[in-house]
């Protein structure tokens, strides 16, 4: 018998994971944005997976956007922050040595269109200490980004405490989350950040699909162009097999308890209840505005 131990590299599929998308491939092939009755299932069952990762990290569904995986949601986050209002010239930006390199990548970028990039060096342990984030400040600083959990030594990261700082100078604050997430116990606003990162397939769902958590309020600058869906924040059609499928996989929940899957007896075509209804049908009409 094979063992398999590297699930900070990657995790099998689980048995919820698999149901969901045999079934969501079977019966959800519309395009979400289509107005009849495939597109509905597949909007439905779009909707229904924002809605239960946005349970599982406990903020509001439109607050989730679904990605490709993590390195699109942490560019998404710095990309979309830095370069918002007049582009990445003249801004600066803090991170750490320790980082994934989808963020000392993005950073990397920014500096090649004129920003200034502040790379804080980590302890003898491989944690950030937030008083050197804070002596890193300047005038300009329109972002940190700081890893929540290291993907190599599991180091985690002093991230309420930078957020206190970030907060007290009024500068965006991103979270690359995707070996925390699902491990540590804790909502994702609790933590204090503006943006958290995640990646499904860390989390038993398959590779080529993560979510971006945007706080309420905080705009974005997008990096990829065309229609208007996720409100604007990532164009291109849904992935509706790839979010049904990070809906329903089991990871540990924020506060310790787990993922809910969707119920045995519901499917792509049916909605629960009045009020699923009225829901379902406020996200269509918001959506038809938006993505045309």
């Amino acid at each position: 018998m094979a063992y398999y131990f590297d699930h900070n590299a990657t995790t099998p599929l689980s048995e919820e994971v698999l149901e969901c998308l045999t079934r969501v491939q079977r019966e959800c092939y519309g395009n979400p944005s289509s107005i009849h009755t495939a597109g509905q299932r597949a909007r439905q069952a779009v909707e229904q997976a924002r809605a239960q990762v946005a349970r599982w990290l406990q903020a509001e569904p439109g607050e989730v956007v679904f990605t490709s995986g993590g390195t699109e949601s942490d560019n998404l986050a710095i990309f979309g922050i830095v370069r918002r209002n007049g582009g990445a010239a003249g801004k600066h930006v803090i991170t750490t040595t320790i980082e994934h390199p989808a963020v000392l990548g993005a950073c990397a970028q920014l500096e090649r269109e004129g920003a200034q990039v502040t790379r804080v060096a980590v302890g003898s342990g491989g944690v950030v200490d937030a008083e050197d984030v804070r002596q890193a400040l300047r005038p300009e600083t329109a972002l940190i980004t700081v890893m929540h959990a290291n993907n190599e030594t599991g180091a985690v990261q002093p991230i309420e405490a930078i957020a206190e700082i970030a907060r007290e100078a009024g500068v965006a604050l991103h979270s690359d989350g995707v070996q925390a997430a699902g491990r540590l116990a804790t909502g994702v606003w609790a933590l204090g950040v503006d943006l958290y990162s995640l990646s499904g397939h860390k989390l038993n769902a398959p590779k080529g699909v993560g979510v971006l958590a945007v706080r309420n309020g905080v705009s974005l600058e997008a990096i990829q162009h065309g229609g208007r869906h996720e409100r604007e924040r990532r164009a291109g059609t849904e992935n509706v097999r790839g979010g049904m499928a990070r809906g329903a996989s089991r990871g540990r929940g924020p506060a310790g308890g787990i993922l809910a899957r969707p119920a045995r007896n519901s499917d792509c075509s049916k909605c629960s209840g009045d009020q699923a209804q009225r829901r379902l049908r406020a996200a269509h009409a918001q959506h038809d505005e938006r993505a045309l």
